[in-house]
């Protein structure tokens, strides 16, 4: 382990042979938040061999990127066995790695970029450099913001990167929006709003009468049907009884993998969702958004540049809040999200007229 002093940049670059390591392996969601990093990098320095470490439940978010010319899937828990470490190190020091980019800030995500063999390790300063990260990162950059996208991007001002723009390009395959397309012509609806009422977390999920009554709203108000999507059999439960409730307005989307479900997102007209990683989908895919908030900080996590409503917080720790119920999420009301919804309505509107 490195036990060089702090530093904010990286001494030298060979711009022709660089070889990157890009280190973020949590939610999928997270993921998503951090291409823009690999676009950056790509802009950069265009000749560059770039890789990502991610653990396999996050790789359908990464896996095929155009940036990207390894990626390096990792088991859950890798770290926390000596034959899970020496796995990872064997598929990581192949790739000659000379710069990782630590993107999560903490131990796993650094040690990644340690046993990789990379000489310069770039994480965070402070806070952000949580558990081990700062023992295994040599250069470390403090954050200036809290968006997980500008401080991830900021990382990369050690390799002279300074403000990029943020580019997502969300990989999705040709099938998957030739599957959504042929969907979305069954619809038979001018307008299309996708409604998410799942979630990994109790606290994060709002209640299914209120989804329902704002698929009505979005219906009566702006002639919006909304296709109401879901993953898991529970969620699927939650998506029925919004049918159900919605007097017509809602149907029930079909069963979809990642890529498929970010195609069928990316042919609606609005998004609704609690902090989970299909709403940092809509994002990427450029579909208007809003995401509901209660166990985490949209400051932090939000929907990228679109709406995010917080009308009250779970305080607490992390794992407090995991386990909390959702009377945080009930503070927003059916009255909130429409009131959202009509803002979004106005920008449309106005940038048609603009155009």
């Amino acid at each position: 382990m490195s036990n060089a002093p702090e530093s904010s940049t990286v001494p030298s670059i060979n711009r022709s042979g660089l070889r990157i390591l890009i280190s973020r392996m949590s939610a999928i969601g997270d993921a998503i938040l951090t291409l823009p990093v690999a676009c950056a990098l790509r802009r950069e320095f265009p000749d560059a061999y770039i890789g990502w470490v991610v653990e396999k439940k996050s790789a359908p978010m990464v896996r095929g990127h155009r940036t990207l010319d390894a990626v390096i899937e990792l088991e859950r828990k890798w770290f926390t066995s000596p034959s899970g470490i020496r796995d990872a190190r064997a598929k990581l020091r192949g790739h000659e790695f000379d710069i990782s980019i630590d993107c999560q800030g903490n131990t796993k995500s650094a040690l990644a970029g340690w046993i990789a063999g990379a000489s310069q390790r770039i994480g965070y300063a402070g806070s952000h450099g949580g558990e081990l990260s700062r023992c295994f990162n040599n250069v470390r950059v403090a954050p200036a913001f809290r968006h997980l996208t500008d401080r991830s991007l900021e990382l990369l001002s050690p390799l002279g990167i300074h403000s990029p723009g943020v580019q997502w390009d969300l990989p999705i395959s040709d099938a998957s929006i030739l599957w959504a397309n042929r969907w979305r012509r069954m619809v038979k609806h001018p307008r299309l709003a996708v409604l998410n009422p799942g979630g990994t977390w109790a606290s994060k999920l709002w209640e299914t009468d209120r989804f329902a009554s704002t698929a009505k709203y979005l219906r009566d108000r702006y002639d919006l049907k909304s296709a109401v999507v879901w993953g898991t059999p529970d969620e699927k439960k939650m998506a029925n009884q919004i049918v159900a409730r919605a007097d017509g307005a809602a149907i029930l989307a079909p069963d979809t993998d990642l890529h498929h479900l970010a195609a069928l997102i990316s042919t609606s007209d609005l998004f609704i969702s609690g902090d989970t990683g299909p709403l940092h989908m809509a994002v990427a895919v450029g579909t208007p958004t809003i995401g509901l908030y209660g166990a985490t900080r949209p400051g932090d996590s939000g929907p990228y540049g679109q709406i995010a409503l917080q009308k009250a917080y779970e305080r607490g720790s992390r794992r407090h809040r995991r386990r909390a119920d959702n009377s945080a999420m009930r503070a927003i009301g059916v009255e909130h999200l429409c009131a959202a919804v009509d803002e979004l309505e106005f920008q449309r509107k106005l940038a048609e007229k603009v155009a």
